[in-house]
């Protein structure tokens, strides 16, 4: 069994989108206020537009959901928001929260992020009526799954359309335990991920500004490290920097550690030294630590001892 959930957008995002055909994507909310919980990780998230165009148009994974500002949802997602600028996507919010005062860039809304990973688009010729039990009157969506009639009908359809979602099952049965599918994380899906993991605190120096803390990756990406939370930490600016320089570790036991060279090369390094040997805070349960193997990658083949 699949579970599939059914929410509404608008025909500008998805028309941007489906020419873009971007690896993952930001399907977002004008208000930040709310947790959204509708769906679990690896259930499919299809979307459908407007009235009266009730039509389902595409679909993907639901990897993370998360209210983070709006500077950082432009940051994390650029154009995979759907719009093609930040003035954009706040002029955006604010018509859809009939608040001028957010049109100020001086301000940073809160907005709720429902990310998207493997995300497809139909051709118009491909779209797909909704099930007649999607309500005119529904607002944010409504779930279906396959051990159901509609939901059946859904998945079968998806199926029909060569939609690459549907690839790692071979045959989806009626009923029986609830299926779900491994989301291939994105770069801003993969920033989000970990912000939320360490719960907006920078795993070393305990730090919480949010403008100033990345998610950085154990083993880059660009030398076989994948977007994975056990791929990730969450770090203050100049200690990722540090991270990524080979200045500074993790150690088997989940110490930071400071290399003698941070001295030798540049004469300083007492705020970091101030920190050598500290324990590095983990991730909230629910959220994969850092892999042993990612570490031991890291110092290896970064640390500079």
């Amino acid at each position: 069994m699949v579970s599939l959930f059914v929410a509404i957008t608008d025909r500008s995002w998805f028309d941007l989108l489906s020419q873009e055909q971007p690896d993952e994507v930001n399907f977002w909310q004008p208000s930040g206020a709310r947790n959204f919980k509708a769906v679990s990780v690896g259930e499919l998230f299809l979307f459908k537009l407007h009235a009266p165009n009730d039509f389902i148009v595409g679909g993907g994974v639901f990897s993370h959901a998360s209210n983070v500002p709006l500077s950082l949802a432009w940051e994390a997602f650029g154009i995979k928001n759907g719009v093609t600028s930040l003035p954009d996507m706040r002029r955006r919010i604010a018509q859809y929260r009939r608040d001028d005062a957010l049109l100020d860039p001086r301000t940073d809304p809160p907005v709720g992020c429902r990310i998207l990973t493997q995300p497809f688009f139909w051709p118009r010729e491909q779209w797909l009526p909704v099930p007649a039990s999607f309500a005119r009157n529904i607002v944010t969506g409504k779930r279906y799954a396959t051990d159901e009639a509609e939901g059946r009908y859904l998945w079968d359809a998806i199926a029909a359309r060569n939609s690459p979602i549907t690839a790692p099952f071979d045959a989806v049965p009626r009923y029986g335990a609830p299926q779900i599918m491994r989301p291939r994380l994105g770069q801003g899906a993969f920033r989000l991920t970990v912000t939320d993991a360490y719960e907006r605190c920078c795993a070393i120096s305990g730090e919480k500004t949010l403008p100033i803390l990345d998610a950085a990756h154990i083993r880059s990406y660009g030398e076989g490290g994948e977007h994975d939370p056990s791929n990730g930490l969450l770090l203050r600016t100049d200690i990722h920097r540090l991270f990524d320089l080979g200045y500074v570790t993790v150690s088997d036991d989940h110490r930071f550690e400071v290399s003698r060279r941070l001295k030798a090369d540049f004469d300083n390094g007492r705020h970091y030294y101030d920190l050598h040997g500290m324990a590095v805070r983990p991730p909230r349960p629910g959220y994969a630590p850092p892999g042993a193997e990612m570490l031991a990658w890291h110092r290896e083949h970064r640390y500079l001892g």
